[in-house]
């Protein structure tokens, strides 16, 4: 299965934690050549690890995809070790601000999961894109979230971030096709990521019919969703417009 991707350069971002870690572990597992990118430099050091354990061939690079900077040096840096760049799954984000009313909703709050979320989007798609409509070849997938394209969000500032990815990706589709360049973006659902477990935590109320720790179990495993990122990352996926949305 995917025997295509043996060899293929691949930049990960969020690769530290939750599905990013899955993504990145499971592409190893593939033989993939993999550039793990994340602000997390000891998980990511530590996802990077226990991969070469099981012989991937993988290196970390400390990005904040908020700052030009250094997307522009992390993604050089890391194309340069991998020696181009097949595939980019960009899946670094953060949710704050649960159940904040609009009204009250902090500025800085806002600012920040947005600079995470939709420019971090932009700033790591246009450095790699780059080097893609360079090379007239590549595949680009972004992470949004139901939350962002069908509402229910807890947080006004990472639905609207989420929503802003999700338009994005659309945009780049459309643009980026005449170089070869096949883009996608993933919906994830409710995942049992460190990010979506404090959310649940923080959104709890005594009166709900179920405890914590119920709705805790009820989320999709990280590995579950990392299966369809593997596949948007291989050849069998070429065919794949537009956004997929998991449970």
């Amino acid at each position: 299965m995917y025997k295509d991707l043996k060899n293929k350069k691949i930049i990960i971002t969020g690769s530290a934690t939750g599905i990013g870690k899955s993504v990145t572990a499971r592409l190893c597992a593939f033989g993939a050549k993999v550039a793990a990118l994340d602000i997390n430099k000891d998980k990511g050091s530590e996802t990077v690890f226990n991969a070469i354990e099981y012989g991937g061939d993988i290196k970390f690079f400390e990005i904040d995809v908020k700052d030009e900077i250094s997307v522009k040096n992390s993604i050089e840096t890391s194309t340069n070790w991998l020696g181009g760049i097949d595939v980019l799954i960009h899946i670094a984000g953060i949710l704050e601000g649960a159940d904040m009313e609009i009204n009250n909703f902090p500025e800085e709050i806002w600012d920040k999961v947005v600079d995470v979320n939709l420019r971090g989007s932009f700033l790591v798609t246009k450095y790699v894109s780059k080097i893609m409509i360079k090379q007239n070849s590549g595949v680009i997938i972004l992470t949004s979230s139901p939350a962002g394209v069908h509402g229910g969000s807890s947080s006004y500032a990472y639905g609207s971030s989420k929503g802003g990815v999700h338009g994005l990706s659309l945009v780049l589709e459309q643009n980026l096709s005449k170089y070869g360049i096949r883009v996608n973006d993933v919906l994830p659902g409710s995942v049992k990521t460190p990010l979506k477990i404090k959310n649940v935590k923080d959104t709890y109320k005594k009166n709900d019919r179920v405890s914590v720790n119920e709705k805790i179990d009820e989320l999709v495993e990280p590995d579950d969703v990392a299966k369809i990122y593997t596949f948007l990352a291989s050849s069998e996926a070429s065919l794949i417009k537009g956004s997929i949305r998991t449970q």
